[in-house]
Protein backbone atom coordinates (compact mmCIF):
# COMPACT_ATOMS: atom_id res chain seq x y z
CA UNK A 1 0.00 0.00 0.00
CA UNK A 2 1.45 3.38 -1.02
CA UNK A 3 -0.05 5.40 1.83
CA UNK A 4 -0.47 4.43 5.44
CA UNK A 5 -1.99 6.00 8.49
CA UNK A 6 0.50 7.99 10.54
CA UNK A 7 0.43 8.28 14.31
CA UNK A 8 -0.10 11.51 16.18
CA UNK A 9 0.15 12.54 19.79
CA UNK A 10 -2.03 11.09 22.51
CA UNK A 11 -3.14 14.64 23.26
CA UNK A 12 -4.35 15.07 19.67
CA UNK A 13 -6.09 11.71 19.80
CA UNK A 14 -8.01 12.72 22.93
CA UNK A 15 -8.88 16.07 21.32
CA UNK A 16 -10.35 14.42 18.22
CA UNK A 17 -12.34 11.96 20.32
CA UNK A 18 -13.76 14.85 22.34
CA UNK A 19 -14.60 16.81 19.20
CA UNK A 20 -16.24 13.75 17.66
CA UNK A 21 -18.57 13.63 20.64
CA UNK A 22 -19.11 17.39 20.78
CA UNK A 23 -19.82 17.67 17.05
CA UNK A 24 -22.06 14.59 16.84
CA UNK A 25 -24.80 14.96 14.27
CA UNK A 26 -22.77 17.59 12.36
CA UNK A 27 -24.66 20.39 14.07
CA UNK A 28 -21.78 22.92 13.60
CA UNK A 29 -21.93 22.50 9.82
CA UNK A 30 -25.70 22.96 9.81
CA UNK A 31 -25.51 26.00 12.07
CA UNK A 32 -22.67 27.71 10.18
CA UNK A 33 -24.41 26.95 6.89
CA UNK A 34 -27.38 29.07 7.96
CA UNK A 35 -25.24 32.21 7.64
CA UNK A 36 -24.38 33.62 4.19
CA UNK A 37 -20.69 33.70 5.13
CA UNK A 38 -20.88 30.01 5.89
CA UNK A 39 -21.70 29.32 2.23
CA UNK A 40 -19.41 31.90 0.62
CA UNK A 41 -16.33 30.95 -1.41
CA UNK A 42 -14.07 33.26 -3.40
CA UNK A 43 -12.55 32.31 -6.75
CA UNK A 44 -9.12 33.98 -6.88
CA UNK A 45 -7.52 34.32 -10.33
CA UNK A 46 -3.75 34.56 -10.80
CA UNK A 47 -1.76 34.80 -14.02
CA UNK A 48 1.79 33.48 -14.06
CA UNK A 49 4.23 33.86 -16.96
CA UNK A 50 5.84 30.48 -16.78
CA UNK A 51 8.47 30.24 -19.55
CA UNK A 52 6.53 27.64 -21.48
CA UNK A 53 7.59 26.38 -24.89
CA UNK A 54 6.62 28.62 -27.86
CA UNK A 55 3.18 27.96 -29.29
CA UNK A 56 1.82 26.21 -26.21
CA UNK A 57 -1.71 27.17 -25.10
CA UNK A 58 -2.60 28.63 -21.75
CA UNK A 59 -2.76 26.06 -18.97
CA UNK A 60 -5.56 26.74 -16.52
CA UNK A 61 -5.11 25.16 -13.08
CA UNK A 62 -7.81 25.08 -10.42
CA UNK A 63 -6.37 24.45 -6.97
CA UNK A 64 -8.74 23.42 -4.18
CA UNK A 65 -7.51 22.51 -0.72
CA UNK A 66 -8.76 21.71 2.78
CA UNK A 67 -12.25 20.55 1.85
CA UNK A 68 -12.56 18.97 5.32
CA UNK A 69 -15.64 16.89 4.67
CA UNK A 70 -17.02 16.30 8.12
CA UNK A 71 -19.08 17.82 10.91
CA UNK A 72 -17.76 21.38 10.60
CA UNK A 73 -18.08 22.06 6.85
CA UNK A 74 -21.51 22.99 5.44
CA UNK A 75 -22.46 20.94 2.36
CA UNK A 76 -23.63 24.15 0.64
CA UNK A 77 -20.10 25.54 1.00
CA UNK A 78 -18.63 22.47 -0.68
CA UNK A 79 -21.23 22.65 -3.46
CA UNK A 80 -20.39 26.29 -4.11
CA UNK A 81 -16.68 25.51 -4.24
CA UNK A 82 -17.29 22.71 -6.74
CA UNK A 83 -19.46 25.00 -8.87
CA UNK A 84 -16.75 27.68 -8.97
CA UNK A 85 -14.12 25.10 -9.86
CA UNK A 86 -16.28 23.73 -12.68
CA UNK A 87 -17.12 27.21 -13.99
CA UNK A 88 -13.41 27.95 -14.37
CA UNK A 89 -13.15 25.11 -16.92
CA UNK A 90 -9.71 23.91 -15.80
CA UNK A 91 -7.26 21.90 -17.83
CA UNK A 92 -5.83 20.64 -14.53
CA UNK A 93 -7.70 20.14 -11.26
CA UNK A 94 -5.14 20.13 -8.45
CA UNK A 95 -6.24 19.05 -4.97
CA UNK A 96 -4.22 20.12 -1.94
CA UNK A 97 -5.10 17.65 0.79
CA UNK A 98 -7.06 17.57 4.06
CA UNK A 99 -10.15 16.16 2.41
CA UNK A 100 -11.75 14.98 5.67
CA UNK A 101 -12.01 15.92 9.32
CA UNK A 102 -12.53 13.46 12.17
CA UNK A 103 -12.21 10.36 10.07
CA UNK A 104 -12.37 9.02 6.52
CA UNK A 105 -15.80 7.44 6.87
CA UNK A 106 -17.39 5.65 3.95
CA UNK A 107 -19.91 8.47 3.51
CA UNK A 108 -17.18 11.12 3.46
CA UNK A 109 -14.93 9.42 0.94
CA UNK A 110 -17.92 8.80 -1.32
CA UNK A 111 -18.86 12.47 -1.04
CA UNK A 112 -15.26 13.38 -1.87
CA UNK A 113 -15.37 11.24 -5.01
CA UNK A 114 -18.63 12.91 -6.08
CA UNK A 115 -17.11 16.35 -5.48
CA UNK A 116 -14.12 15.53 -7.67
CA UNK A 117 -16.25 13.99 -10.40
CA UNK A 118 -18.41 17.14 -10.56
CA UNK A 119 -15.43 19.22 -11.74
CA UNK A 120 -14.56 18.45 -15.38
CA UNK A 121 -10.83 18.55 -16.17
CA UNK A 122 -8.60 16.63 -18.54
CA UNK A 123 -6.16 15.89 -15.72
CA UNK A 124 -6.78 15.58 -11.98
CA UNK A 125 -3.95 15.34 -9.46
CA UNK A 126 -3.80 15.36 -5.67
CA UNK A 127 -1.54 15.37 -2.65
CA UNK A 128 -2.52 14.29 0.85
CA UNK A 129 -2.64 16.39 4.01
CA UNK A 130 -2.15 15.79 7.71
CA UNK A 131 -5.82 15.05 8.43
CA UNK A 132 -5.81 12.48 5.62
CA UNK A 133 -2.79 10.64 7.04
CA UNK A 134 -4.32 10.77 10.52
CA UNK A 135 -7.51 9.18 9.19
CA UNK A 136 -7.51 6.26 6.74
CA UNK A 137 -5.41 7.52 3.84
CA UNK A 138 -5.79 4.29 1.90
CA UNK A 139 -9.55 4.93 1.68
CA UNK A 140 -8.97 8.48 0.48
CA UNK A 141 -6.36 7.33 -2.02
CA UNK A 142 -8.69 4.68 -3.41
CA UNK A 143 -11.65 7.08 -3.65
CA UNK A 144 -9.60 9.71 -5.44
CA UNK A 145 -8.14 7.21 -7.90
CA UNK A 146 -11.62 5.81 -8.59
CA UNK A 147 -12.68 9.39 -9.44
CA UNK A 148 -9.86 9.70 -11.98
CA UNK A 149 -7.29 11.41 -9.75
CA UNK A 150 -3.59 10.53 -9.61
CA UNK A 151 -2.30 10.89 -6.04
CA UNK A 152 1.33 12.04 -5.85
CA UNK A 153 3.48 11.40 -2.77
CA UNK A 154 6.98 12.73 -3.56
CA UNK A 155 6.36 11.92 -7.20
CA UNK A 156 6.40 13.76 -10.51
CA UNK A 157 4.04 13.51 -13.46
CA UNK A 158 4.30 15.09 -16.91
CA UNK A 159 1.00 16.51 -18.15
CA UNK A 160 -0.49 15.13 -21.38
CA UNK A 161 -0.41 17.11 -24.67
CA UNK A 162 -0.79 19.97 -25.39
CA UNK A 163 0.62 20.74 -21.93
CA UNK A 164 3.39 18.13 -21.89
CA UNK A 165 6.01 20.85 -21.41
CA UNK A 166 4.76 21.08 -17.80
CA UNK A 167 5.58 18.65 -14.99
CA UNK A 168 3.87 18.54 -11.60
CA UNK A 169 5.74 17.41 -8.49
CA UNK A 170 3.49 16.38 -5.60
CA UNK A 171 5.21 16.53 -2.22
CA UNK A 172 4.51 14.47 0.87
CA UNK A 173 2.92 16.19 3.86
CA UNK A 174 5.69 17.70 6.04
CA UNK A 175 3.75 17.72 9.31
CA UNK A 176 2.95 14.02 9.55
CA UNK A 177 6.46 13.02 8.42
CA UNK A 178 8.11 14.89 11.25
CA UNK A 179 10.48 13.12 13.55
CA UNK A 180 11.58 16.37 15.14
CA UNK A 181 9.82 19.41 16.60
CA UNK A 182 9.63 21.05 13.15
CA UNK A 183 7.89 19.72 10.01
CA UNK A 184 10.29 17.87 7.71
CA UNK A 185 10.45 16.52 4.17
CA UNK A 186 12.24 13.53 2.69
CA UNK A 187 14.83 15.44 0.68
CA UNK A 188 16.12 12.35 -1.10
CA UNK A 189 12.60 11.56 -2.34
CA UNK A 190 12.05 15.18 -3.37
CA UNK A 191 15.39 15.18 -5.21
CA UNK A 192 14.33 12.08 -7.14
CA UNK A 193 10.95 13.60 -8.03
CA UNK A 194 12.57 16.84 -9.22
CA UNK A 195 15.05 14.85 -11.30
CA UNK A 196 12.14 13.01 -12.93
CA UNK A 197 10.57 16.37 -13.83
CA UNK A 198 13.87 17.82 -15.01
CA UNK A 199 13.15 17.60 -18.73
CA UNK A 200 10.06 19.80 -18.53
CA UNK A 201 10.15 23.47 -19.49
CA UNK A 202 8.05 24.33 -16.43
CA UNK A 203 7.85 22.56 -13.07
CA UNK A 204 4.92 23.09 -10.71
CA UNK A 205 5.25 21.83 -7.14
CA UNK A 206 2.26 21.12 -4.92
CA UNK A 207 2.29 20.40 -1.21
CA UNK A 208 -0.40 20.44 1.43
CA UNK A 209 1.59 22.89 3.55
CA UNK A 210 3.89 25.85 2.84
CA UNK A 211 6.43 24.02 5.01
CA UNK A 212 7.30 21.97 1.93
CA UNK A 213 8.69 25.04 0.17
CA UNK A 214 12.28 24.80 1.56
CA UNK A 215 12.75 21.47 -0.23
CA UNK A 216 12.24 23.08 -3.66
CA UNK A 217 13.32 26.67 -2.99
CA UNK A 218 15.82 27.93 -5.56
CA UNK A 219 15.60 24.73 -7.59
CA UNK A 220 13.82 25.94 -10.72
CA UNK A 221 10.22 25.38 -9.61
CA UNK A 222 8.11 28.07 -11.28
CA UNK A 223 4.92 27.69 -9.23
CA UNK A 224 4.35 26.31 -5.73
CA UNK A 225 0.76 25.66 -4.59
CA UNK A 226 -0.25 24.83 -1.03
CA UNK A 227 -2.98 25.16 1.59
CA UNK A 228 -3.12 23.98 5.22
CA UNK A 229 -3.05 27.44 6.82
CA UNK A 230 -6.75 28.29 6.28
CA UNK A 231 -5.39 31.85 6.01
CA UNK A 232 -5.29 31.79 9.78
CA UNK A 233 -8.97 30.75 9.97
CA UNK A 234 -9.61 33.35 12.66
CA UNK A 235 -7.88 36.63 11.79
CA UNK A 236 -8.30 39.67 14.00
CA UNK A 237 -7.97 43.22 12.56
CA UNK A 238 -4.68 44.78 13.57
CA UNK A 239 -3.41 41.51 15.01
CA UNK A 240 -3.54 38.84 12.34
CA UNK A 241 -4.10 35.10 12.75
CA UNK A 242 -4.87 34.01 16.28
CA UNK A 243 -3.00 30.76 15.65
CA UNK A 244 -0.96 29.49 12.70
CA UNK A 245 -0.15 25.73 12.53
CA UNK A 246 2.80 26.17 10.18
CA UNK A 247 6.22 27.84 10.56
CA UNK A 248 6.23 28.98 6.93
CA UNK A 249 2.56 29.80 7.17
CA UNK A 250 3.61 32.59 9.52
CA UNK A 251 5.61 34.00 6.60
CA UNK A 252 2.95 33.32 3.99
CA UNK A 253 -0.46 32.87 5.68
CA UNK A 254 -2.29 33.16 2.38
CA UNK A 255 -2.11 34.75 -1.06
CA UNK A 256 0.62 35.20 -3.64
CA UNK A 257 4.32 35.64 -2.88
CA UNK A 258 7.43 35.77 -5.07
CA UNK A 259 10.25 33.74 -3.47
CA UNK A 260 13.60 33.19 -5.21
CA UNK A 261 12.07 32.87 -8.67
CA UNK A 262 9.08 30.82 -7.53
CA UNK A 263 5.53 32.10 -7.36
CA UNK A 264 4.13 30.76 -4.08
CA UNK A 265 0.32 30.73 -3.81
CA UNK A 266 -1.21 29.77 -0.46
CA UNK A 267 -4.92 28.97 -0.50
CA UNK A 268 -7.11 29.60 2.53
CA UNK A 269 -8.95 26.41 1.60
CA UNK A 270 -12.63 25.64 1.70
CA UNK A 271 -13.79 23.88 4.86
CA UNK A 272 -13.35 24.04 8.60
CA UNK A 273 -11.69 21.70 11.06
CA UNK A 274 -11.29 22.35 14.78
CA UNK A 275 -13.37 25.54 14.59
CA UNK A 276 -16.34 25.46 12.21
CA UNK A 277 -16.62 29.21 11.54
CA UNK A 278 -14.13 31.58 9.91
CA UNK A 279 -13.36 35.17 10.82
CA UNK A 280 -11.38 37.38 8.44
CA UNK A 281 -10.24 34.40 6.36
CA UNK A 282 -12.91 33.63 3.75
CA UNK A 283 -12.84 30.30 1.93
CA UNK A 284 -11.31 30.28 -1.53
CA UNK A 285 -10.64 28.28 -4.67
CA UNK A 286 -7.53 29.34 -6.59
CA UNK A 287 -7.43 29.62 -10.38
CA UNK A 288 -4.00 29.96 -12.02
CA UNK A 289 -3.36 30.61 -15.70
CA UNK A 290 0.14 29.56 -16.73
CA UNK A 291 0.98 31.80 -19.69
CA UNK A 292 3.86 31.97 -22.17
CA UNK A 293 6.56 34.50 -21.28
CA UNK A 294 5.94 37.99 -22.64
Amino acid sequence: MRVRRRPYSRRHLHLEKALGTLYAGSWPARAWGLFPRGRRVQALLHQVSAGREPGRPRLRVVFASDLHLGPTTPPALLERAAALAAQARPDLLMLGGDYVFLGATTARVRALARWVESVPAATKLAVLGNHDFWARPERIDEALQAAGVSVLVDEALRLPPPHDDVAVVGLDDPLTRRGMPEPIVDRAAVDEALATAGGAAVTVAVCHSPDGMPAVRGRGVRLFLCGHTHGGHIVLPGYGPVWMPSPHGRLWPWGRHEVDGTTVIVSRGVGGSLVPFRVGAPADVVVVDLLPEG
